[in-house]
C-alpha cells in the first residue's frame, strides 16, 4: 500500500510539473511570437534616447610642419538638454531660463516643454561641459542632461572643403561621410556605432542577436592628412583679403610640393565653418578645385613654351616677327592690346604674354605634335587627387581639324581644366618633366596599431629635364624683369612665375563676355630646385583687368611667407 501510494504522489507531482511547463511554454509562445510586437512596442517606448557614449569614427588629422599632428576632425563629448513635460509647471519660466544661459529657440523650447503625455523630449543636443554647468545651476528637476558625443572639427572654416562632414544616410540613419576627406577614406573612419538604449530593463525585450553580429568591424582608423593647419590658415587669410578686395565670384589656390604632389594647403572662398553648416550652401561644401573647369587664359603658355622647348622647333633666343594679330580660320587671334612688337624673342612671349607668339609655336610644332604634348600633359584627364568628385578637363578642340582650337588652346582659351589638373601639369616645368600624383593624405594609422604609408605613383616623364630647366629660367625672368617691372623680384631667391587673364565663355548666347574674366597665376620657388608652387585663381573680379593686378600681391605675400616660414635656403 505505501509502495503504491508513493507512486500515485510522484506520478501526480510530476503530472502537475508537466502541466506547469507545458503552460510555461504556451505562455512563452504567446509572448514570443504572437505577442512579440506589441511587447517589442512596449519596450521601445521605454526607451529615452539612444546612449551615443559607444558612438565612434576615426580621426582626421593636420601634419605641422615639425611633424606633429593636430586634431581636424574627432569626437567631442557633451550632453543632450530634454525635459520631463510631465513635471513643468510653467514652461514659458522654464525656457525663459534655460535661454538665459544658452542659446535655444524659445517657441520650439515652450511647444516641447508643453507636449501632454511625454516624459521625455530633447530640447537641444551638442551642449558642452561650460554650458551644461550653467544648466545644472538652475537646479530644475524638470530639466535632464544625457551624456551624448558628436562629430567636431577643431578647425572650424579650416580647409573646410578638403576635410568634408558626416550626415545620416536616408536608408538606415547612420553617420557617414559625405564631403571631402569624410567621405572619401569613409570605409577606414567609419566603426559600427552599436548604438543600444539608456534603458537597460527595456533590453530585456530586445533582440541582442543582431547586436552581436554588429560589433564585427572592418578594418578602420585613423586619416593622417598632408595639409599643414597654419599654412592652411594664412592661405585662407590671403584669399579672404583679395576675394573681398575684389568682390570675386570665387578665389581659390593650391600650394603643393612639385616633387612629391604633396599638397600642403587648399582652398576656396567663400567657404564655410564645419560645425556650423547649417549656415553654408550645397555649393560651398564642393570643392571647385577638383570639381570645377576653367579656362585659365595665360599661363597655360608656359606649358605651350616647354612643349615648343622640348620638341625642338624653339629656343629661349628664338625670333618671329610680331604683328599683333593673325588670322585664321576666318577669325583673327590678338594680342591682348592689339599691338605688335616687331621681331620678338620667346623669352619676350613670356615677359609680354604675346597670343601671336605661342600661335608661332604651334604652327611650328604642327597641330598634331602640339596635341600630343598637351595630351601627355593629360589635362583632360583625372589627376588621381584622393578627393571625391574629380571631374575631366574639357579638351575636345585638341581633336579639331581646324587651326584656330589649337592656337587658342595655346593661350589657355577654349579648353577647360580643373585647377588641381593645370596645377599637376604646371608642376611638370618644375621637378624636371614628370607629372607627379596630387594628395592630401600621407598615412592611415589603424586601430590594431598598424600604419600604412600611402604611395603615390609617380607619372609618366613628359618633358626632357633640360626643357624643365630652361622653361624654368625662362619663367624666372618673367618675375625678375618683366613682372610690374621686375619690382616684386627678390632679393635671395629665384621665383618662376606667369600670369592669366582668360575672358569667360557666356553659356547662353555663346562667345564670351566682354566684361567678365577669369585671372590666374602660378608660380613655383626656388626657380631650379623647387620647394612649393602655388597656383591661384579668382573668378569675376571687379573694377580691375588684368591677374597682374589682382594676384601679384597675394602670390609674393604666400612665397615670403613660405621660404620664412620653411627657412628655405638663398639659392642667389
Amino acid at each position: 500500500m505505501r509502495s503504491r501510494e508513493r507512486t500515485l504522489r510522484i506520478r501526480t507531482i510530476g503530472f502537475i510539473l508537466i502541466l506547469i511547463a507545458i503552460s510555461l511554454l504556451c505562455r512563452s509562445y504567446f509572448l514570443q511570437i504572437n505577442q512579440v510586437e506589441e511587447y517589442r512596442e512596449l519596450a521601445d517606448g521605454q526607451y529615452v534616447r539612444n546612449s551615443t557614449d559607444l558612438y565612434n569614427r576615426g580621426s582626421i588629422f593636420f601634419s605641422a610642419r615639425d611633424g606633429a599632428t593636430l586634431s581636424a576632425a574627432a569626437i567631442q563629448s557633451g550632453y543632450v538638454l530634454a525635459v520631463d513635460p510631465s513635471r513643468v509647471t510653467d514652461a514659458a519660466q522654464l525656457c525663459a531660463d534655460v535661454a538665459g544661459e544658452i542659446t535655444i529657440d524659445l517657441d520650439v523650447c515652450i511647444s516641447r516643454s508643453s507636449l501632454p503625455n511625454r516624459t521625455y523630449v530633447e530640447l537641444t543636443i551638442n551642449v558642452e561641459e561650460a554650458s551644461a554647468d550653467k544648466l545644472r545651476s538652475l537646479d530644475i528637476e524638470a530639466l535632464q542632461l544625457v551624456p551624448h558625443q558628436w562629430r567636431y572639427y577643431p578647425g572650424n572654416e579650416v580647409a573646410s572643403r578638403i576635410v568634408g562632414f558626416v550626415g545620416h544616410t536616408a536608408s538606415n540613419n547612420e553617420l557617414h561621410g559625405k564631403y571631402g576627406l569624410e567621405r572619401q577614406y569613409d570605409d577606414v573612419l567609419y566603426r559600427n556605432q552599436n548604438n543600444r538604449r539608456v534603458n537597460y530593463f527595456a533590453e530585456l525585450f530586445t533582440d541582442l542577436g543582431d547586436y552581436v553580429e554588429n560589433t564585427k568591424q572592418a578594418r578602420s582608423g585613423d586619416v593622417v592628412t598632408t595639409i599643414e593647419p597654419s599654412v592652411a590658415r594664412m592661405l585662407d587669410s590671403v584669399l579672404a583679403k583679395t576675394h573681398d578686395q575684389y568682390n570675386s565670384e570665387l578665389t581659390g589656390a593650391i600650394i603643393m610640393r612639385p616633387d612629391t604632389g604633396e599638397i600642403v594647403a587648399m582652398s576656396a572662398l567663400p567657404g564655410f565653418d564645419i560645425n556650423n553648416k547649417s549656415e553654408a550652401t550645397i555649393e560651398q561644401f564642393r570643392n571647385p578645385l577638383v570639381e570645377n573647369v576653367y579656362e585659365f587664359g595665360s599661363t597655360i603658355k608656359a606649358l605651350t613654351v616647354a612643349s615648343g622647348l622640348d620638341s625642338g622647333v624653339i629656343t629661349a633666343d628664338s625670333t618671329y616677327y610680331d604683328a599683333g594679330s593673325l588670322d585664321l580660320d576666318d577669325y583673327t587671334i590678338s594680342n591682348f592690346d592689339g599691338v605688335g612688337r616687331g621681331t620678338v624673342s620667346m623669352q619676350e612671349v613670356l615677359n609680354q604674354s604675346l597670343n601671336t607668339g605661342v600661335a608661332h609655336i604651334v604652327t611650328q610644332m604642327g597641330k598634331n605634335k602640339f596635341r600630343d604634348y598637351f595630351l601627355g600633359f593629360q589635362l583632360g584627364s583625372e589627376t588621381g587627387v584622393d578627393l571625391p568628385g574629380e571631374v575631366y578637363g574639357l579638351v575636345d578642340n585638341l581633336q579639331a581639324n581646324t587651326d584656330i582650337e589649337y592656337v587658342t588652346a595655346s593661350y589657355g582659351q577654349g579648353i577647360a581644366l580643373t585647377p588641381i589638373a593645370a596645377t599637376r601639369a604646371l608642376a611638370a616645368l618644375a621637378n624636371g618633366g614628370f607629372l607627379v600624383t596630387p594628395h592630401v593624405v600621407k598615412e592611415l594609422q589603424f586601430t590594431d596599431g598598424t600604419t600604412k604609408e600611402i604611395r603615390y605613383p609617380e607619372g609618366a616623364q613628359v618633358l626632357k629635364p633640360e626643357t624643365s630647366e630652361e622653361v624654368s629660367r625662362m619663367l624666372a625672368n618673367v618675375v625678375d624683369d618683366a613682372l610690374r617691372g621686375g619690382s616684386v623680384s627678390l632679393k635671395n631667391h629665384t621665383v618662376a612665375a606667369k600670369t592669366g587673364t582668360a575672358q569667360i565663355a557666356d553659356p547662353v548666347n555663346g562667345g564670351y563676355y566682354e566684361d567678365k574674366f577669369l585671372h590666374s597665376f602660378f608660380g613655383y620657388f626656388p626657380a631650379y630646385e623647387p620647394e612649393f608652387i602655388i597656383f591661384l585663381y579668382t573668378v569675376e573680379p571687379k573694377g580691375v583687368r588684368y591677374s597682374s593686378e589682382t594676384l601679384t600681391d597675394p602670390f609674393m605675400t604666400l612665397t615670403e611667407f613660405l621660404i620664412n616660414y620653411y627657412a628655405i635656403p638663398p639659392d642667389r
